[in-house]
């Protein structure tokens, strides 16, 4: 992909946060997952880090090897005509300069957005200080102004993942976060986990930018969140344990009684093989 279509993709990505209706976008981990979302209509993808580590064969965490991470990515990149956004966890660095080499090195996989957390990868549980975390946000953002990518930062705050003190003290945290990752340089705020509907609403008013919300059970319906002024839904890695857990029935299934009714309730090869027609048998 060159360096213009690359933009144009981001400039589509970033309009999608600003327009109604909400947007809606699903997290993919391997080009099928990706070329089956675009064929649904999607108009963007994300990728779950989660779903991509356990697609190579390692756990979440950061555990997948990088160059491995970027390799999966551009492959979705590749399979669709969409803009795709990449969960890279916490950067994949120590610091804000290695972070910044990540930055640069997704953008050349053809991202045109990311995910940065701002929870310690080697600390679980435990929150970065907020001078790292921006300093972290900052540092993307300057890769992505060298690398000439308008990359859409969508900065995670863990406040809600790792609760403490008060709900008013966690709230006003996660204001206060947001707003500094904003500052450094971000586009979207993302709580993670949060899904009571008066605190989402509250949090989209108090933070004046666009807001990310996990979507899974017992998260209010779309229309519910984009009254409450949300920009945009995620589904982490739901798709993909939807997916392992179909898998592991299957399995079950064909060890325990020999049935194959089961395989018979999937996708049609042709319709398969249409998803990747247009790559024409070219690998990336």
């Amino acid at each position: 992909m060159d360096a213009s279509e690359q933009n144009r993709r981001a400039d589509v990505f970033r309009a999608l946060h600003r327009a109604p209706p909400i947007l809606l976008l699903p997290n993919a981990w391997d080009a099928m997952s990706a070329a089956i979302f675009e064929a649904a209509g999607h108009k963007a993808i994300a990728t779950t880090s989660a779903g991509v580590a356990w697609a190579l064969g390692f756990a979440d965490g950061e555990q997948a090897p990088w160059p491995e991470v970027v390799a999966a990515t551009k492959r979705i990149v590749d399979a669709v005509s969409v803009p795709v956004t990449a969960d890279i966890e916490t950067g994949y660095g120590a610091g804000p300069v290695e972070v910044a080499k990540s930055i640069a090195e997704i953008a050349r996989a053809g991202a045109v957005g990311v995910n940065l957390e701002d929870g310690a990868a080697a600390m679980p549980n435990h929150l970065r200080p907020l001078e790292d975390a921006a300093a972290r946000v900052r540092a993307a953002r300057d890769a992505a102004s060298q690398a000439g990518v308008k990359l859409v930062i969508n900065a995670r705050v863990d406040t809600y993942l790792h609760p403490s003190g008060s709900a008013a003290e966690r709230f006003a945290e996660t204001v206060r976060r947001a707003k500094a990752y904003l500052a450094a340089g971000a586009d979207c705020i993302y709580p993670i986990t949060l899904s009571d509907l008066g605190t989402i609403a509250d949090l989209t008013r108090a933070i004046g930018a666009p807001v990310n919300i996990m979507g899974r059970s017992g998260v209010p319906s779309l229309a519910e969140l984009e009254r409450a002024g949300v920009a945009r839904v995620t589904i982490a890695s739901g798709a993909t344990l939807a997916i392992m857990g179909e898998i592991k029935r299957i399995a079950t299934s064909l060890r325990q009684s020999g049935d194959f009714g089961a395989l018979g309730r999937g996708m049609g090869r042709p319709e398969a093989q249409q998803l990747f027609a247009k790559r024409g048998g070219a690998r990336s």
